[in-house]
C-alpha cells in the first residue's frame, strides 16, 4: 500500500510489513529482499550497520543502499527506524514497561533519541502515544 508520498510502505504509512517491489529495476532480488527483511526483524533491537545489511545480500554498501531504496521505497536507515517505531508503539500499550526500557529494547540509543524520533515521525511523544493507547483500551 503506498504511503502519503506514493512510495510503497513509506514511513508516513506506518507499515512495518511493507511489501517489497520485487521487480524493481536495479532493486534487490526477491531472495535478497526476503533475507534482508528476516535479518532486520531478527536483529532490530541491536545497533545495525550498513555493512552488515549489505553483506546479507552480498552487495557493497553503496550498491545495497540504492537497491534497497528501489525495492522498499525508502533507504535502509528509514526502514529500520520505522520498524523500531512500530515495535515501540506496540510495547507502549503495556504500562508496566518504562519508556526508557522500551527505548532500549527497540534499539534506540536513549530515551531522548526515542522521544525525538517518535515526535518527528509519528507526531506524538511516547507518553502521548501510551496515554492514547491506554484510553483506547478503556473505551
Amino acid at each position: 500500500m503506498p504511503g502519503d508520498d506514493g512510495l510503497p510502505g513509506s514511513v508516513s504509512g506506518h507499515n512495518s510489513a511493507r511489501q517489497p517491489a520485487l521487480n524493481a529495476k536495479g532493486g534487490l532480488s526477491p531472495h535478497g529482499a526476503r533475507k534482508v527483511q528476516d535479518f532486520l526483524h531478527e536483529n532490530l533491537t541491536r545497533k545495525l550497520t550498513l555493512a552488515e545489511m549489505a553483506a546479507v545480500c552480498a552487495l557493497s554498501p553503496s550498491h545495497f543502499v540504492r537497491a534497497f531504496a528501489r525495492t522498499f521505497g525508502v533507504p535502509p536507515h528509514q526502514y529500520v527506524l520505522d520498524l523500531r517505531l512500530d515495535l515501540a508503539e506496540r510495547l507502549l500499550a503495556d504500562n508496566r514497561i518504562t519508556i526508557a526500557d522500551i527505548a532500549h529494547s527497540c534499539g534506540f540509543s536513549s530515551q531522548s533519541h526515542f522521544t525525538t524520533m517518535m515526535k518527528k515521525y509519528r507526531q506524538v511523544t511516547p507518553l502521548q502515544a501510551r496515554v492514547g493507547k491506554l484510553n483506547a483500551k478503556v473505551r
